[in-house]
């Protein structure tokens, strides 16, 4: 995330993120129009936030599925895919994922690894763009906002279930001496998958420090993340597990490696961090991603 510190931060805009999402970031004077050329209004913004709840079509385009900010960059498309170290990514634009073409009010895009799309573009109010794909019949909705003023940190916690994804293995690291004793102190790794896989979520009682690729999963089961009334910072985490009654925890964020969950029902505290980084550049249903690059981040935690 952002370099600026998360808990250090909350109090300042716990009451922005109360209200409804669309209106929670800051808007900018920029005014679009038919008077602008489709290059004017793009270098009018530094991001395009992908709205993806907004989509309208019979099928999707992998990385406009898969992106929550888009940036049209001196010919250069720049795509913040991950939430792990978003805003410091790439200056706050992302990795580079391709090149474009403008004519007229058409879009062309290249993107390295999903090919040639062509977007017919219309300006609408506010800074928004409707980008449709006439092959694939699908619109798209893009909101421009500047970095200095865009709310990184709410991208994340909106979309938290993604970032549990974004590591390969997440592993415990502490265990409060509060608590009463439950099976769950006995479960050492966690790991989520996108939805499309049968049983989306795994746990392990290996030991802990094992290797990633040698974990035995003992258990299996699907996760669903829940918001909790007034407070964008909190999340409610459910294990539902195959074979045993469902687990739930608070779920916050420590940093962008590490996770706490509260087990109210026991009043135990754990702490996982994240192992075997998963860097996306494209994507298969939805955000859910398939193309993966492993990087073993050896238990170090990311400054933020």
């Amino acid at each position: 995330m952002r370099t600026i510190k998360l808990l250090s931060g909350f109090a300042l805009i716990l009451s922005v993120f109360t209200s409804c999402y669309t209106d929670t970031f800051i808007e900018d004077e920029v005014i679009t129009g038919s008077s602008l050329s489709l290059d004017e209004a793009l270098s009018a913004y530094e991001l395009w936030y992908v709205d993806i709840n907004l989509t309208k079509g019979n099928a999707g385009i992998p990385f406009m599925d898969k992106a929550f900010t888009l940036s049209f960059v001196n010919g250069d498309v720049r795509a913040n895919n991950n939430l792990a170290g978003i805003g410091n990514q790439g200056n706050g634009f992302g990795i580079n994922v391709g090149y474009y073409d403008l004519f007229d009010y058409d879009l062309d895009i290249s993107h390295d690894i999903d090919g040639f799309y062509s977007f017919e573009v219309t300006l609408l109010a506010g800074g928004r763009l409707e980008l449709y794909n006439r092959a694939t019949r699908t619109s798209y909705y893009l909101k421009g906002y500047q970095r200095n003023t865009f709310d990184y940190d709410r991208i994340f916690y909106d979309n938290i279930h993604f970032f549990l994804q974004e590591y390969a293995v997440w592993e415990k690291i502490y265990t409060s001496p509060q608590g009463l004793q439950n099976e769950f102190d006995a479960e050492n790794f966690l790991r989520f998958l996108p939805v499309s896989n049968s049983g989306n979520f795994e746990s392990s009682q290996d030991f802990r420090g094992s290797s990633i690729n040698m974990i035995y999963w003992d258990y299996t089961g699907i996760y669903e993340v829940r918001d909790v009334v007034n407070n964008a910072y909190i999340k409610i985490l459910t294990l539902d597990y195959d074979y045993f009654q469902n687990e739930f925890f608070e779920l916050s964020i420590i940093d962008d490696s590490t996770i706490a969950l509260y087990q109210p029902s026991t009043g135990s505290e754990y702490r996982f961090r994240g192992k075997g980084y998963i860097t996306y550049k494209t994507a298969s249903e939805g955000k859910s991603r398939i193309e993966q690059t492993l990087i073993e981040k050896k238990g170090s935690q990311l400054s933020l």
